[in-house]
């Protein structure tokens, strides 16, 4: 069991609704039913002031940019004298068009009668026997019964009752009178929202700073952004409605004339603008051209080819057109614009259909701009209403069901490794601890998550294989970093990705687990031997944690580097980071990124910070010292080989060598266990050799691993024989100079002792000796 475990959990906070909180939501319920019945009561006056706010948010631009040259409100006069004439101008030619259509149609009569013909039903089906009963119902009716009596009157010769009737008014006035009404009306609504968008062109810079003042309440900044924000989409989602109609108008009216449905322009032109009505427009658009065309054509095809070009243009309009324009204009979801079309339309019919959407944007708008609106932008809005750490929580939170894996598949789409552990499995960890911790979930649901987050992390650490050590073909270093959890199961969680994500990189890391003491991690840590230490904490644990585990390490092991990951519910704490920088710890790290990141960037510095072997300053006496022995050369010396056997099995290791170091050159003049590539070549240049540092030094030299040891960062040789320990003791001649080394080489980094090191000098000493009866002289 995790340590949390083992203190008690908080009781659940039971909570009361008081007094207060029940009225302000029967406040909240009236003020929306008022605000609901203001709507549609008064849609009268609203619908030409949103038409006219529509009108604005379009024109805004184009009077800004034309005012500047004549003046706004000539600017303004030019704009509306355009579109009123451009509106006169269209309907003009629709209206050429509607009476054209109306003298043709006479002459489709027959063609008409023929496809009625056509169109026989089989005898005695199913639909006669429908026909039958209909007919049967019909005469059990009122107004049958009334029918039948009169017949039956008239076949006996009895009078006809009379009844007056009302008729309607044959003057030229009543005529004019019953043509103008159903045209006055809209007329009437198209001049009022002519007339007040006008007024709002006019003057847009005191109504914008009047809507500030009224709901921004002194919050300037947001205010503005918001109405920019709202102005930008509602702008853009016109302007591309207005572009996708017009390519859905222009196409359909060149695919109806080669059809040879008449008046094609009149119908393309009609279905631009009726596609503005979101969802029914384009179903009435296409009704007029089809049946038109069924009356025009003597066959069937030309119906099945207008079918045939709505289905196509509307597939390539909405799956083409419309995604690539619109992009993420409305920033609203795709179902809140489906109800709000059905609201909208429920309150203000086909004018509320048309401004739905522009009206969802701005309520999206505010809800992200404004606080006390935001639950608008979560109901409304497109972004995701969880989080990726909220989403994969609430999956986990739900026993038997494990489809959290996917979740994290589909964010590894878009986002790293490194990520995936910063933004949700991290998050998850903190939030099941905190909500344990305040009695939320119990033990066994906290329990339940973190054996699924460490299943998800065992599982990417076996699909995602580690990246190679190197870039741009420079070879790192081979960090050993290992990962200590500062106290509980969740800070050995953390350590599990960071060691994960540092492996990626091309090091080696490895994690402690929770269960262990704090000397125990100081141990182990000291064991690994590891270049840098890395402490993970996440909340509920402390900072305070770190930093006594961080001094623990700094009095045992004094030249250890330390690096903190601490995630923190009260969020980045310069007290805290100070803190631990004075424990022990180098930097303190916020994600898991971060630390790899910079442990990227300590590889690269102690690449950089490799230098060559030095050289003695005595290096010209050394040399006429090896001249006079007359042995540098890359000639094998047998009887040494039963010294460098003797120190592999002394101090089982696989490789044993006795070299001497010229100016350029190390040669090999005895091995036991040497590589076979060198053991054939039986030199390498001075620059490659590590025994080049013992005559530098003229001491014995130990690297306990040479891959983690900045002089020998990337050394090829070292690298490609996978050469990972050395220790050696420098051959000196009868003069004291060094001139060579004897070294003892292994696989894999291991410790020296003292004893161990002495016994290498005095076996260096022999080894001297015996070159000075080799080369028969005495120097």
């Amino acid at each position: 069991m995790p340590s949390t475990s083992r203190h008690p959990s908080l009781p659940p906070s039971t909570h009361r609704r008081s007094a207060a909180e029940a009225l302000i939501g029967i406040r909240a319920i009236a003020l929306s039913s008022a605000l609901i019945a203001g709507l549609y009561f008064g849609k009268d006056f609203l619908i030409p002031l949103c038409l006219a706010a529509l009108i604005t948010f379009l024109l805004s631009p184009f009077v800004t940019k034309l005012e500047k040259w004549i003046g706004k409100v000539a600017a303004v006069i030019f704009t509306m004298v355009m579109i009123v004439g451009g509106t006169i101008g269209m309907g003009w030619i629709l209206a050429a068009q509607t009476v054209d259509l109306a003298n043709q149609l006479p002459g489709y009569k027959e063609n008409i009668r023929a496809k009625l013909q056509a169109v026989q039903l089989p005898k005695g089906g199913t639909f006669d026997k429908v026909s039958e009963t209909m007919e049967d119902l019909k005469k059990d009716l009122p107004g049958a019964i009334a029918e039948a009596d009169q017949k039956t009157q008239e076949a006996k010769g009895d009078p006809m009752p009379v009844e007056v009737v009302a008729t309607p008014d044959s003057s030229v006035l009543g005529e004019i009178g019953g043509i103008l009404t159903p045209v006055l009306g809209p007329l009437g609504t198209a001049a009022l929202v002519l007339l007040l968008a006008t007024f709002m062109l006019l003057k847009r810079d005191d109504l914008q700073a009047r809507l500030i003042r009224l709901v921004g309440q002194g919050r300037i900044s947001s205010t503005t952004r918001a109405m920019d924000d709202a102005a930008v989409r509602v702008r853009k989602y016109l302007f591309m409605q207005l572009v996708v109609n017009v390519t859905y108008g222009i196409p359909l009216s060149l695919g109806l004339y080669f059809i040879g449905v008449p008046n094609a322009i009149l119908w393309g032109a009609l279905a631009a603008v009726l596609r503005f009505i979101p969802y029914i427009g384009p179903w009435i658009a296409a009704a007029f051209p089809i049946i038109l065309s069924l009356a025009v054509s003597p066959t069937w095809l030309p119906p099945l080819l207008t079918i045939g070009l709505f289905v196509v243009i509307e597939l390539l309009s909405n799956n083409v057109m419309e995604p690539w324009l619109y992009g993420s204009s409305t920033g609203v979801s795709s179902i809140a614009l489906i109800v709000a079309a059905v609201f909208w339309t429920w309150m203000w019919g086909t004018p509320g259909l048309v401004l739905a959407t522009p009206i969802t944007v701005c309520l999206v708008v505010m809800g992200r701009h404004i606080p006390q609106l935001s639950f608008l932008s979560v109901v409304l809005g497109e972004e995701q209403a969880l989080t990726p750490a909220e989403d994969c929580y609430h999956r986990m939170l739900r026993a038997g069901e494990h489809d959290e894996s996917e979740l994290a598949d589909g964010f590894l789409k878009s986002k790293s490794l490194g990520e995936l552990y910063d933004e949700m499995l991290v998050p998850v960890v903190m939030a099941a601890e905190e909500d344990h911790r305040q009695g939320l979930i119990d033990t066994e649901q906290r329990d339940r998550i973190a054996t699924a987050v460490r299943d998800m992390v065992e599982d990417l650490g076996e699909r995602f294989a580690p990246e190679a050590p190197s870039e741009d073909g420079v070879l790192l270093p081979a960090l050993r970093i290992q990962c200590l959890p500062a106290r509980a199961e969740r800070d050995e969680l953390a350590g599990t990705m960071l060691a994960h994500l540092l492996r990626q990189h091309g090091f080696e890391a490895g994690h402690s687990p929770d269960r262990r003491i704090t000397s125990e991690l100081v141990s182990e840590l000291g064991r690994k031997m590891a270049d840098l230490a890395c402490i993970t904490v996440v909340a509920p644990s402390k900072p305070i944690h770190a930093r006594n585990l961080c001094r623990k390490i700094r009095e045992s092991l004094p030249e250890q580097r330390l690096i903190v990951c601490l995630w923190s519910q009260d969020g980045e704490s310069a007290e805290h980071v100070k803190m631990l920088r004075e424990a022990g710890a180098e930097e303190v790290f916020h994600t898991l990124e971060a630390a790899a990141d910079w442990c990227d960037r300590l590889a690269f510095r102690l690449t950089e910070q490799k230098e060559p072997p030095p050289v003695p300053e005595d290096e010209e006496a050394r040399q006429l010292t090896l001249d006079e022995l007359g042995l540098v050369n890359p000639e094998r010396e047998p009887a040494l080989d039963h010294v460098t056997a003797k120190m592999s099995r002394v101090f089982e290791v696989p490789v044993a060598a006795i070299t001497l170091v010229d100016r350029d050159r190390q040669y090999y003049k005895a091995h036991t266990g040497l590589p076979e590539e060198l053991a054939e070549e039986r030199e390498i240049p001075r620059d490659l050799s590590v025994c080049a540092h013992v005559v530098a030094a003229n001491e014995v030299v130990v690297v306990e691993d040479l891959k983690r040891d900045r002089r020998f960062t990337g050394n090829p040789m070292l690298v490609k024989h996978e050469l990972r320990f050395y220790a050696g003791a420098p051959i000196r001649a009868a003069n004291g100079m060094p001139i060579g080394a004897l070294c003892v080489m292994d696989t894999s980094p291991r410790r020296f002792t003292r004893r161990e090191r002495r016994l290498l000098e005095e076996n260096a000493a022999e080894v001297a000796s015996e070159l000075e009866r080799l080369a028969g002289t005495g120097v």
